[in-house]
């Protein structure tokens, strides 16, 4: 699996924060019984390796992979604990180099036309566009497709339901990321036939 199919594999890619190690598998269960598979494990916890270790050996049908790595040692570890592809808020050189060589689809976070110049350059054309809403949104993809038609983004920050649909009939737009598939209070509640639904009705936007 390269980069372009990792996004390919589903028009939502859920940004996932577990805090309780206790919810990562059931929650990975609703999502993929809803269709959606590739699941963003962002590094903002403290069991957020457990919880892809434990997804990855439970629910082999999901594409676990983690999100905020902002290092070549969280790369590193990240791998080992199974992740499957890997994305960061933006690209540094030693982390550019690391994940050259790391045998996982990686998805470098841009803001800006030289970060997306800069990120294409060390051989990344499938970006993360970030944080979305903040930088321009659709119209910032808009204007980035004509001087740089070849890349394509998985925008994410500020997406959600409502606007969702609105960037991923952008021809440059493969996928988007976002956090609103595992509401907080939802995950909390146990309420995993919620996370079900909610997933069922992201995958069916594209």
């Amino acid at each position: 699996m390269n980069a372009l199919e990792l996004m390919r594999a589903g028009p939502v890619m859920p940004v996932i924060v577990i805090k309780d190690l206790d919810t990562a598998v059931p929650l990975a269960q609703a999502l993929v019984a809803g269709g959606i598979r590739s699941l963003e494990i962002t590094l903002r916890s403290d069991v957020a390796l457990q919880a892809m270790r434990l997804i990855a050996e439970a629910v082999p049908e999901a594409l676990v992979g983690a999100g905020t790595v902002r290092s070549a040692a969280q790369l590193d570890a990240a791998l080992r604990a199974g992740a499957r592809f890997a994305i960061s808020p933006g690209l540094t050189p030693d982390l550019a180099a690391a994940a050259r060589d790391c045998g996982v689809p990686f998805l470098p976070g841009i803001a800006t036309p030289a970060e997306a110049m800069w990120a294409a350059e060390q051989g990344y054309t499938e970006q993360k566009l970030f944080p979305a809403a903040a930088v321009g949104g659709v119209a910032l993809l808009k204007a980035l497709h004509g001087p740089l038609p070849e890349l394509r983004y998985c925008p994410t920050g500020g997406i959600n339901a409502a606007n969702a649909g609105e960037y991923l009939a952008l021809p440059n737009v493969e996928c988007v990321g976002g956090s609103w598939l595992t509401p907080v209070a939802a995950v909390a509640g146990r309420r995993w036939a919620d996370i079900t639904a909610l997933a069922r009705q992201a995958a069916a936007l594209k």
